[in-house]
């Protein structure tokens, strides 16, 4: 068996957090709208152990889970948001910081490959 890696072990307490929060949120929205562990389990395919530990946060509980979690809500809508470029104002003002040095030192963006 592999060793587990430190961030599955101790994540940092932003994620485990921010982890805790969605899993809560999405045990809202499925009681708000009456389903059961079961019944959204097997909307999705998985075992209702699945949705419990979602809605508890578990860092090992894959990404398409928490995704197919809000799609058969219908708040898949929401999920766009997530890193979307055009609101990421640091990554955007990186960027411009690395346009503005290529044309400085006059290189191009590279064909290179």
């Amino acid at each position: 068996m592999p060793p587990r890696s430190q961030f599955t072990t101790s994540p940092p307490r932003a994620v485990e957090d921010a982890l805790k929060r969605l899993g809560a949120n999405l045990k809202t929205a499925r009681l708000r709208r009456n389903l059961t562990h079961t019944d959204l389990a097997s909307k999705l395919g998985v075992d209702r152990h699945v949705i419990a530990d979602a809605e508890s946060g578990k860092l090992s509980t894959g990404v398409g889970v928490y995704v197919g979690m809000l799609w058969s809500m219908d708040l898949l809508d929401a999920i766009e948001q997530v890193a979307d470029p055009r609101a990421d104002e640091v990554g955007l003002a990186l960027s411009g910081l690395d346009e503005r040095e290529r044309a400085r030192s006059g290189g191009g963006p590279s064909n290179a490959f």
